[in-house]
């Protein structure tokens, strides 16, 4: 049979184009071979943006701390994050640690929906979609039980009594689920719970002889601290929930009442209970005793539904948090309750701190019929007669939301070194712009005054308030300077107003606003995920500097 000399050609042509391009397989595994290994330091992948993709397809497991370098993050979560990583390193190699700078990486912060830092979360699969998100973890051990946990059972099978004695011994708090049989929607629950709450063991049992060891007769989660039982929630199916469960064990991570201070501060934002109850009072004072076991007895009524603070008024270095919930000397003790959703904060309106006040204090929030505190300074008999002019709660509203005038507020915190400074650039710009009888440069202290319109979080804040019929505000996102401010100024009278701006600087880590100044003043919206847990590092540095 004769080809056509054509076809013998392409035939040798195509026979040498798939030769080619084509690769062994050793050839390939000695290209990938060739690929450089990505850095590690101290146990933990340098990642970036050009070899992140990579690490994922090369790791079952990966670990990522976001982080941006003008971040507070303690040195002592790098050192547990990386002495985790080492741990992990030869036990279970499929697990990686690694960390990424996302200063200047708005895309990917974007992306994971990265909103404080340091943030930690856990790929699976090479996928980047919908990355767990590591919350509340911050020791070596804790890291370590978290990943297991998600590679792998997160509770024991208990399977004698000596075994449940085992795991009750073998940490100041455990949580055994006792249940008829394991086949049981509240066993999944329990497990899933298990997976967030990595600071104790976790165990369930099926077995008769342990039920009846430990006097167990229905279905039922027992928490025990220091080798005693301490709490018994009777599991019903549907009746229980994650977070409802993990709200419950992580309360007794803490006292029934926690006095705050710089060693459980973290704790106190770790328990996901959105409604924080505060007595502040002086731990020397005569009547100390008897106020402290009153509130200590209501606490008890309340474990998962509130959170019992103590602060010390004798405490110089909890000086901002009495600015942050205006109390004065005169005031203690005082008792207020700051729900974590809304910012809102409740005085409770007896004076004498006892069991039955307290109690009704504290149904009366959760039945929603409690009266939200507003504090104000008194309005000053010359607040208008300097070139800014001086709000107050009392006439903020009155001011701001008038139809002829546009007013630009600065709202600052007086503790705060970047507002001192800028209360200077805005003076020259009240000065500008005194003559001008539509525009009011004002300012007002925040920490002396609610404000409810607006939602505030960082300071300084700038927001312009135009004139005209609609109540609108136009947040300010330029720099601090007055060449800026007056610009931005100019630019919206321009414009009759313009129309609505932002809302925030928040989520731009590279402006340099200063957070406020306590973990109660900055911890944004509850959610079911809690994802508020690291803020608290955050801004604890600025607390107790």
């Amino acid at each position: 049979m004769k080809f056509h000399p054509f076809f013998l050609l392409l035939l040798l042509f195509l026979t040498g184009f798939l030769a080619a391009d084509s690769i062994s397989p050793n050839e390939a595994k000695l290209k990938k071979s060739k690929l450089p290994k990505i850095k590690k330091e101290n146990h933990v992948l340098l990642l970036k943006t050009s070899n992140f993709d990579r690490a994922l397809k090369e790791t079952k497991y990966l670990l990522v701390k976001f982080y941006v370098t003008l971040s507070q993050s303690s040195q002592n979560f790098s050192q547990e994050f990386a002495e985790a990583a080492r741990q992990l390193r030869k036990e279970a190699p499929r697990i990686q640690f690694g960390k990424m700078d996302v200063t200047h990486q708005p895309d990917l912060r974007k992306e994971f929906n990265i909103q404080t830092f340091p943030t930690v979360k856990f790929f699976v699969n090479g996928s980047r979609e919908d990355p767990r998100d590591c919350k509340g973890v911050r020791k070596a051990s804790t890291f370590i039980t978290w990943v297991k946990r998600r590679t792998g059972p997160s509770t024991v099978l208990i399977n004698s009594t000596d075994q449940a004695e085992a795991i009750i011994k073998s940490d100041d708090l455990a949580v055994i689920g006792f249940f008829r049989e394991l086949h049981h929607d509240s066993v999944e629950v329990l497990s899933e719970t298990a997976r967030d709450v990595p600071e104790m063991p976790f165990g369930v049992t099926a077995s008769e002889d342990i039920c009846a060891n430990y006097g167990i007769q229905r279905n039922s989660l027992v928490v025990f601290k220091k080798g005693k039982p301490v709490h018994n929630e009777v599991l019903e199916d549907g009746a229980q929930n994650k977070l409802g469960l993990t709200r419950l064990i992580k309360t007794f991570t803490l006292d029934l009442v926690t006095e705050y201070n710089i060693e459980t501060s973290v704790k106190i934002f770790d328990v996901p209970v959105e409604n924080h109850i505060l007595l502040f009072t002086p731990t020397n004072s005569e009547t100390f005793n008897e106020i402290y076991e009153n509130y200590q007895f209501a606490a008890a009524q309340f474990r998962g539904k509130m959170l019992f603070v103590l602060v010390d008024t004798n405490e110089a270095r909890n000086g901002r948090i009495f600015e942050y919930f205006r109390i004065r000397d005169i005031d203690v003790p005082a008792v207020r309750i700051l729900n974590l959703t809304s910012d809102a904060k409740y005085k409770m309106p007896a004076d004498e701190v006892t069991v039955e006040n307290i109690k009704e204090f504290c149904q009366s929030y959760l039945n929603g019929k409690a009266k939200q505190h507003l504090s104000s300074e008194e309005i000053p008999p010359d607040w208008d007669k300097t070139p800014v002019k001086v709000l107050v709660g009392k006439n903020f509203n009155s001011i701001i939301f008038n139809k002829t005038m546009t007013v630009f507020v600065m709202f600052y915190a007086p503790w705060s070194h970047e507002c001192r400074k800028l209360l200077l650039v805005w003076d020259k710009l009240g000065e500008q712009y005194k003559s001008h009888k539509d525009v009011m440069i004002a300012k007002i202290d925040v920490t002396a005054n609610d404000i409810v319109s607006v939602g505030l979080d960082r300071y300084p804040f700038f927001t312009l308030f135009p004139a005209g019929a609609e109540l609108r505000e136009v947040a300010y996102t330029g720099e601090y300077t007055l060449e800026a401010f007056s610009e931005f100024l100019e630019e919206q009278r321009k414009m009759g107003a313009g129309e609505q701006g932002t809302t925030s600087n928040r989520n731009n880590p590279d402006m340099q606003m200063e957070t406020l100044s306590t973990q109660y003043e900055n911890l944004g919206s509850f959610c079911p995920e809690v994802k508020w847990n690291h803020r608290v590092e955050i801004v604890s540095n600025t607390l107790f500097s």
